[in-house]
This record gives C-alpha cells, sequence and structure tokens, in this order.
C-alpha cells in the first residue's frame, strides 16, 4: 500500500470508519521542522511498499493538532499502531528498526523484501565509522531547533531529571526533538565528550548546549521568557 496523507480531521475520521475493523492502521505523525521525521517520513514511506494488509497514514501533527490531541502526541517523529479498532503500540523517536519490527509484528507478514533503506545503511555507517562520530553528533544536536537528549522518550522518561525537564519543555509550550541515549550507547558516551558534559539530560538550542535539568532552571529563574524569546 501507499502512504495516504490526512488532509484534515474529517477526512481521518471517513477513511478510518470506512476501513475493515480488522485493517490494522499505522499512523505517522511529524512536522516539516524536525530533521528526524525527514528521515522517518522515508522508512514510513519504504515500509508501506512492504505490507499489503496494512494501512498507512501521515499525519501533520501542527497541521492537525485535534488528531495530534487525540493520540496525546507531545513529541515527533510518532508512531500509533492500531488493531482491531485499539491502539496496541505507542512508538517515539526515530528508530527505524523499532519501527520496522512493529509494523511487521502489527502486520503478521513477512515483508516483501528486507526492509533495509538508506537511512538505516547511513547509520549503520556512521555509529560504526569512530573517525565520522564528532559528525554524527554535531547533525543530532542540531536536528531540530530545540534537542533533548534524555533517557527514555517524552511519553516514558526513565529518570526523574529527564521527566522533570520535559514537563518544563511542555509547560512552556517548547516544540523539541528528542534521542533516547539509553538505545545507542555510542552517543551516550560520545556526547558527554563531544560536549563536555558529563550527564544528562542534556538540552541544545540551534546546535549548542544549554545544560542539563538544573542550569535549565537558573536561566528560567532569572528568564521566564527564555523559550518564548527563542
Amino acid at each position: 500500500m501507499t502512504v495516504v496523507d490526512i488532509t484534515s480531521e474529517s477526512h481521518f475520521n471517513e477513511l478510518t470508519t470506512s476501513l475493515p475493523s480488522t485493517m490494522p492502521i499505522t499512523l505517522s505523525f511529524h512536522t516539516p521542522w524536525a530533521a528526524p521525521c525527514t528521515q522517518m517520513n522515508a522508512v514510513f514511506s519504504y515500509l508501506s511498499t512492504q505490507y499489503n494488509n496494512v494501512t498507512f497514514l501521515s499525519v501533520d501533527a501542527e497541521a492537525h493538532p485535534e488528531i495530534s490531541e487525540t493520540f496525546d502526541v507531545s513529541a515527533v517523529p510518532f508512531f500509533v499502531l492500531i488493531k482491531n479498532g485499539k491502539v496496541v503500540r505507542e512508538l517515539s523517536g526515530a528508530d527505524p528498526k523499532e519501527l520496522s519490527a512493529a509494523i511487521q509484528e502489527l502486520s503478521g507478514q513477512q515483508p516483501a523484501a528486507a526492509p533495509t533503506t538508506r537511512v538505516e545503511n547511513d547509520a549503520k555507517e556512521e555509529t560504526t565509522a569512530e573517525e565520522d562520530l564528532n559528525a554524527r553528533l554535531a547533525k543530532l544536536v542540531s536536528a531540530a531547533p530545540v534537542m533533548l537528549f534524555m533517557k527514555g522518550t517524552p511519553a516514558a522518561p526513565q529518570c526523574g531529571f529527564s521527566r522533570q525537564l520535559v514537563g518544563i519543555l511542555r509547560e512552556n509550550q517548547v516544540r523539541f526533538g528528542f534521542f533516547d541515549i539509553l538505545k545507542d550507547d555510542t552517543v551516550r558516551q560520545g556526547l558527554k565528550q563531544f560536549s563536555d558534559w558529563p550527564t544528562f539530560p542534556q538540552l541544545y538550542v540551534n546546535g549548542e548546549l544549554q545544560g542539563g535539568l538544573d542550569i535549565v532552571k537558573e536561566i528560567l529563574a532569572e528568564d521566564p521568557n527564555y523559550f518564548k524569546n527563542l
């Protein structure tokens, strides 16, 4: 199947209600400004050609906030897998392998071809080539205007400090990308040296390290409108 771009809430409702109740659905929430979304959109499009028994829907999270709120989308890229009319899994972040495995499980079928994409190949080359690590980290910290490197995901933080910083960003209505450092030890260890900052979470604005939770709290104490003025 091909990816269907949702144009409105009514379009979404009409499409989803017209599908057989047994038809699995995968929703991809994205925004045009987040670089990780561009990568995952390519992966999502490729996977849609591999499974003919799954409906693939693409939703611009900012253009259709009512749909985003329905599925509690707090960061992008974000994927929702639905089967028999129920949400069976939610995925946050840019992890092609995790998304591929989840959709294969949802489908219950083997893909038409091995789900290897240029995005995945590039990622493998970057993570295995030591000399390219700094270049990779430089791209990651600039992947979105505001980037949070945290333990876990915004939907499921794996430490209290990460949970608090996500809460601060949400309270200030900050759009942000994120990276789960627990899923990539190369990034986790490399970023400590790259930024000369030994702990997580780490918050970057326009590619520049702002600091961890305590520093962000200090910044806001001095300037409550800091994020609004970015």
